[in-house]
């Protein structure tokens, strides 16, 4: 074979290379695949990973990760507020796997009180910026909030898993959306994030027809996540303080919904129809106030 048509190959495949790299780029850029795509098929296959050893809640933390990557990558320097929330997603990531050995009742209240700590140091430095008082009504006001998305959810994961998937898919997207529609395209990708890692968990179960475990490895990494992502979209973005009692109220419609003695599919399906309208009134109520989405 000649040389100039050997080159002319090599050439032509180092080409088709670089397009092919460049093309993959741009598809890991797009939002709809860092906070949509990605998340939900890599909490798909943590699922099926991990339902064996009755972990599938892991999907949660797992999806949650690969949007991390891909947005911002895992560097925590310097320590913004939007990174403190990525690693206390990890720190409770790991509670929750130690909190599923311990079953003691304490947890149930334990859990709560961490989550309020959390989000005093997750906003600490925004609220020293702020007047005493406006500091002291903001604090008590995100750790209330972060508090009963804790409890909610870790109410939920004791009980039928498919309420706690139901209302976790609902609270991420819920979470996401407000806060994309509120003006903060990084705090909207941490809450799709974990709508589309819990809606893999939801459809998995969907399709088999029967309920996934989820516990406290699915529930308290999102309750936590979505709660300072929340706080975070009020104090830094255009997200209106009265979204988060709309968003807070999924959990509990959740647990209290009446719900027939029918299959796991129309289950999900009558519980996905109450959480959504709560999802929905909170974009809403964002929209009336920020305006259009920043696209």
């Amino acid at each position: 074979m000649p040389v100039s048509r050997v080159s002319s190959q090599v050439v032509n495949s180092h080409r088709f290379d670089v397009q092919t790299e460049v093309k993959l780029q741009e598809l890991l850029n797009n939002p709809v695949v860092q906070a949509g795509a990605a998340p939900f098929l890599v909490a798909l296959i943590s699922v099926e990973l991990f339902r064996r050893i009755r972990l599938s809640g892991l999907a949660i933390i797992a999806g949650f990760a690969v949007t991390v990557y891909l947005v911002s990558g895992f560097s925590i320097e310097p320590l913004t507020a939007a990174r403190k929330i990525v690693l206390l997603g990890w720190i409770s990531a790991l509670l929750a796997l130690t909190f599923t050995v311990l079953q003691s009742r304490w947890l149930a209240w334990l859990l709560p009180v961490l989550g309020s700590a959390a989000a005093i140091w997750t906003v600490q430095r925004i609220l020293e910026n702020q007047e005493p008082q406006v500091a002291l009504l903001w604090g008590a006001g995100c750790a209330a909030y972060v508090a009963i998305l804790v409890w909610g959810m870790d109410t939920l994961s004791s009980q039928e898993p498919l309420r706690a998937a139901s209302a976790a898919t609902a609270l991420g997207i819920g979470t996401g959306g407000a806060a994309l529609v509120g003006a903060s395209a990084l705090l909207g990708q941490f809450g799709l994030a974990l709508g589309s890692a819990a809606a893999a968990h939801l459809l998995i179960q969907m399709i088999s027809n029967k309920s996934l475990p989820t516990g406290r490895a699915f529930t308290l990494p999102l309750a936590v996540i979505a709660g300072l992502t929340g706080c975070l979209g009020v104090l830094s973005a255009e997200l209106p303080w009265y979204a988060l009692p709309i968003l807070a109220a999924i959990p509990v419609l959740a647990q209290i919904a009446p719900l027939p003695n029918q299959s796991v599919r129309i289950r999900a399906l009558l519980l996905s129809i109450m959480t959504f309208a709560l999802v929905g009134a909170a974009i809403y109520v964002t929209w009336r106030v920020a305006g259009d989405v920043p696209f």
